[in-house]
């Protein structure tokens, strides 16, 4: 199996930081995504964040149902 490259993680880490700051559970972000039309199950979620394997898509999903306008990458 192969290993989280440095992006993979690096995206998993920046997801998983602003669901932090935004106080935003996974079981939440799944009915956040479900607001905006997006049918996910929270275990999926967690195994996508755990493994840093998912689109940019998803990613932006995340971060407009947790209603982030902004991401540092530094």
């Amino acid at each position: 199996m192969p290993e989280r490259t440095d992006y993979e993680a690096l995206a998993a880490n920046l997801l998983k930081a602003e669901l932090k700051r935004k106080g935003v559970t996974y079981a939440q972000l799944v009915d956040k995504l479900a607001d905006i039309g997006v049918d996910e199950k929270e275990v999926n979620v967690r195994n996508k964040l755990s493994r840093g394997k998912f689109t940019a898509a998803f990613l932006l999903q995340c971060l407009s149902a947790v209603g982030s306008s902004s991401l540092h990458l530094d």
